[in-house]
């Protein structure tokens, strides 16, 4: 058995994210064709040997819990071991809106005492990435580290005035940690991930929380690293990986796997991606249809033209209409003559006969769940 536990915490609401997240979690939000954001994080602990994994909840958690279910699809809905759902909930300690990670780690410490795995990931859920935790892993015990923070120097990555920077030496040792720059100093990015022992995490935890240090990374993590309190190392991530923190974000993440050597890298064959199954006849193609360098899930008829674009299940793309450089997610209509380009559309969105809908790669919009145009 697996040493290694996983805890994800999906307390983001992404603001800057428009209609994509009004009603769901990021960790939510669907992407890839089939898959949802936390599928890939979820997969990865999963093929890394973890069988034991929480998932701290905050805000528009509904969609999330009815994807994740019991979590059979993940190999985790075993009698001792498994996925356990954490939503939040009030106690004379806790008003139910966590303050920070540690906050809610804290808040969930039941959880952590329950659990017997020496090890555990602690994962942010505004990030897609696949990862094998158990080199991560097997790094942190050869290093003898107290914390191994995963980073990756993805330019892609990167934001101005947003996330966490790194110094790592040459021997793995991070010495330095810039929170929210304007022009970073480090090419290495933390991702918002991070390994350490569970003892240490609950103790941490209730130290942090007692001091009113709510955030893991510019409260604990900056002072341990500056005043040089714990052994803390970093693992590469040398993975594809995406900051969906806007629309933009989010858009060029769906069209950059539609390139096959990207797509190979983050949907690998030896750690598949796993996500809840519906079950869909095979996608239909006409005569007339003309599909070319997209994906498309089950369950679509496709009669029209698809080009560069993402289709998620049930889509109907009717004779005459256009669909390029788009994500359309489920059940979406797409109605004789109409054209939509640079667009993202919601789940059930219905475009009527003849519009045009149109919009520059650099600046796509967002047409919200179930509206029709």
């Amino acid at each position: 058995m697996s040493d290694l536990m996983g805890l994800i915490y999906t307390g983001d609401n992404g603001e800057r994210l428009s209609e994509l997240t009004a009603m769901r979690a990021v960790a939510a939000l669907p992407v890839g064709a089939r898959y949802r954001v936390i599928d890939f994080v979820l997969s990865s602990l999963v093929s890394s040997g973890a069988r034991n994994v929480g998932i701290i909840m905050q805000k528009n958690y509904h969609s999330l819990i009815d994807h994740l279910g019991s979590g059979k699809e993940w190999d985790l809905h075993g009698k001792r071991q498994g996925l356990v759902i954490l939503p939040p909930y009030q106690t004379p300690d806790n008003i139910g809106v966590y303050s920070g990670l540690m906050d809610a780690i804290r808040s969930n410490m039941v959880f952590l005492h329950r659990s017997r795995e020496r090890y555990v990931v602690v994962t942010d859920s505004g990030l897609l990435y696949t990862a094998n935790y158990d080199e991560m892993l097997a790094q942190h015990v050869r290093t003898g580290a107290d914390i191994t923070l995963m980073y990756t120097r993805l330019p892609g990555i990167r934001r101005s005035g947003n996330g966490h920077y790194i110094r790592v030496t040459e021997d793995g040792r991070v010495t330095e940690l810039e929170n929210q720059p304007v022009t970073p100093s480090y090419d290495a990015t933390y991702m918002e991930a991070f390994l350490i022992r569970r003892d240490l995490l609950i103790e941490l935890a209730d130290r942090a929380v007692s001091r009113a240090q709510y955030h893991f990374t510019r409260e604990l993590l900056q002072q341990a690293i500056r005043e040089n309190q714990l052994k803390i190392y970093g693992w590469e991530n040398t993975n594809p990986a995406w900051r969906l923190d806007t629309v933009q974000a989010y858009f060029d993440c769906s069209m950059a796997l539609l390139k096959p050597e990207i797509r190979s890298q983050t949907l690998r064959t030896d750690r598949p991606v796993w996500t809840k199954m519906r079950d869909e006849m095979p996608t239909r193609y006409t005569p007339d249809a003309k599909v070319s360098n997209s994906l498309l899930a089950d369950g679509c008829i496709i009669e029209g033209t698809v080009e560069n674009s993402v289709i998620f299940r049930g889509v109907h793309v009717m004779r005459g209409a256009v669909v390029r450089n788009a994500v359309i997610m489920q059940d979406g209509y797409i109605m004789p003559g109409a054209h939509v380009e640079g667009c993202i559309l919601d789940k059930q969105v219905t475009v009527r006969d003849g519009v045009t809908l149109c919009a520059p790669e650099t600046y796509p919009v967002v047409i919200g769940k179930g509206m029709r145009v």
